[in-house]
C-alpha cells in the first residue's frame, strides 16, 4: 500500500496534479481512493463532479472523498469532549466557552489524518492520495499527533486503575465529575490511533511527501521552507506546475518567460537532489477526466506499465539530502554531499534562514527551520559522505568567534577547518 501526500501553496494546483495521479493509479489497477483535507475543498470540481463527505465512486477502481472535518472530530474526539464539558462546567466555566475550550487544538486537521489511517488499516485499497490543505496548514496537521498526546496527558491525568480504586473514596469527598471506563477506552483508542497514524507517515516504504509550486520565486520560497520542515518524512519528488512552453513567442510574455527560466534554474539549486517534474500550463483549464489524463500523461509518461516510469506509486527518490538531530549539545543539520572533498566545498550564509553551498560551478540553496535560524553556528565536520554544520542549542552560546568582519562567517568556518584538517 502506497500513501502520496501533495502539498504546496495555495493556488498552485495541487488538486489537479493529485487528481490526475489518482486517475492514473487508477487506470494500472490500483484500488485508488483521493481525498482532500484542504477545508476548502476543491477536489470535486477538478473531476468536473460532486463529491461529498461519504465515498463517492469517479471512475473504474477510483473513489474520492471531501472529508468532513467537523464530523470526524465529532467521530474521534466527540466522547472525549463531552466529558470535558463536564468537567470544565462544573469548575464554573460558562457552558459556551467550555465547549470552546474542550476542542483540541487543531482537532479538526488531526481528525482527517486519523480519516487516513482508518482506510489504510481497511486493507480496502492499494494507493491512498492526500489532497492535503496549503503548505502551513499541512505542517500543523503533520505535527499534530505528537501535540495531541502531549494535550491528552494533560488533560487526563487520571490513571485508569487508580481511578477504579479510588473512585468510591473521591465520590464521597467531591462531587467532581470523574471519567467512566467508557472514556478511558476513547482515550486509548485516540492514542493508539495517533500512534498508527505516525508510524504510516513516517515509514518512507508507505507515505510519500511530493511538493507542488509553480516556476513563482514567492511559492518556490514557500515550498524550500515547507521541506525543510519535513525532515522526517520522505518527501521524493517536487512538481513544477504552469510552465510556459518554449515555443511560446508573444512580446507580452517574454518578461513572465524569463523569468521563469531564472526561477526554473532556483528550483534545481533549493530542492536538488529530489526529482523534479514539469507540467506544461495548458491552453485549456485542466478539469474533468480528459485534461486530468492528459497530465498524469504528462507528469507520469505514457508508459502505463506497472512499475514503470509512468507508476505514480514508485518511490522517485531514496536517501536523506538533509536531516537534523541533535549530539553532544549540539543540534546538526547533516547535508549529503558525496564524492567531495572539503578543499572543494564553499559555504556562504546569504541571509539570516537560508545556507548557498557551492562546488564549483553547483550551487545548493538550502532554507533553514526557525529553530535552527536563529542559532549561531559553533563549527562544521565531515563525517562519512556527509557535511555536518554545528548549530550551539542555546542563542550566543557559540565560543567561535570569526576573525574578520571583511569576510563571510562561512569563508572564516571553511578556512578554520581546512587549517585544522577536518
Amino acid at each position: 500500500m502506497r500513501i502520496l501526500l501533495y502539498t504546496g501553496k495555495g493556488g498552485v494546483g495541487k488538486t489537479s496534479v493529485s487528481a490526475a495521479c489518482a486517475l492514473r493509479c487508477a487506470e494500472l489497477d490500483y484500488r485508488t481512493v483521493v481525498l482532500s483535507t484542504d477545508s476548502a475543498h476543491s477536489l470535486g470540481d477538478s473531476f468536473d463532479t460532486r463529491i461529498g463527505s461519504k465515498l463517492v465512486e469517479l471512475a473504474p477502481n477510483l473513489w474520492g472523498q471531501e472529508i468532513d472535518l467537523l464530523h470526524q472530530m465529532d467521530k474521534y474526539w466527540g466522547r472525549v469532549q463531552e466529558y470535558l464539558n463536564v468537567l470544565f462546567s462544573w469548575r464554573g466555566m460558562d457552558a459556551l466557552v467550555a465547549e470552546e475550550t474542550s476542542v483540541l487544538p487543531g482537532m479538526e486537521e488531526l481528525a482527517s489524518l486519523m480519516h487516513i489511517t482508518h482506510l489504510a488499516d481497511s486493507g480496502a485499497y492499494d494507493t491512498i492520495i492526500i489532497d492535503a490543505a496549503p503548505t502551513g496548514s499541512t505542517l500543523q496537521l503533520l505535527s499534530f499527533p505528537d501535540i495531541a498526546r502531549w494535550y491528552i496527558e494533560k488533560i487526563m491525568p487520571f490513571e485508569r486503575r487508580t481511578l477504579q480504586i479510588a473512585r468510591p473514596i473521591v465520590s464521597r469527598m467531591s462531587d467532581i465529575p470523574l471519567p467512566d471506563d467508557d472514556l478511558f477506552e476513547s482515550v486509548e483508542d485516540l492514542v493508539n490511533v495517533l500512534e498508527r497514524t505516525s508510524l504510516l507517515l513516517s515509514d518512507s516504504s508507505v507515505s510519500s511527501m511530493r511538493l507542488v509550486i509553480n516556476p513563482e520565486k514567492m511559492v518556490i520560497k514557500e515550498a524550500q521552507r515547507a521541506y525543510a520542515y519535513l525532515y522526517g518524512y520522505a518527501v521524493d519528488s517536487v512538481v513544477c506546475n504552469r510552465v510556459f512552453p518554449q515555443e511560446l513567442q508573444d512580446a507580452y510574455f517574454s518578461g513572465w518567460i524569463e523569468a521563469q527560466q531564472r526561477n526554473l534554474a532556483f528550483v534545481e539549486e533549493a530542492f536538488q537532489p529530489l526529482p523534479i517534474s514539469r507540467i506544461p500550463f495548458f491552453e485549456e483549464e485542466v478539469l474533468g477526466q480528459k485534461m486530468l489524463q492528459r497530465m498524469a500523461a504528462t507528469l507520469f509518461g505514457g508508459d502505463m506499465e506497472r512499475g514503470g516510469k509512468g507508476d505514480p506509486t514508485r518511490l522517485y527518490y531514496q536517501g536523506e539530502p538533509q536531516k537534523i538531530f541533535a549530539r553532544n549539545g549540539h543540534y546538526i543539520l547533516s547535508i549529503a554531499l558525496p564524492l567531495v572533498t572539503k578543499e572543494e566545498v564553499n559555504l556562504h550564509r546569504s541571509v539570516v534562514d537560508e545556507l548557498i553551498v557551492r562546488i564549483g560551478n553547483w550551487k545548493r540553496n538550502i532554507a533553514l527551520p526557525i529553530g535552527l535560524a536563529r542559532l549561531k553556528i559553533d563549527g562544521a565536520n565531515y563525517e562519512g559522505d556527509r557535511l555536518n554544520i554545528l548549530f550551539c542549542k542555546q542563542e550566543g552560546d557559540s565560543d567561535y568567534e570569526f576573525d574578520s568582519l571583511e569576510r563571510s562567517p562561512w569563508e572564516q568556518l571553511k578556512a578554520r577547518l581546512q587549517g585544522e584538517g577536518v
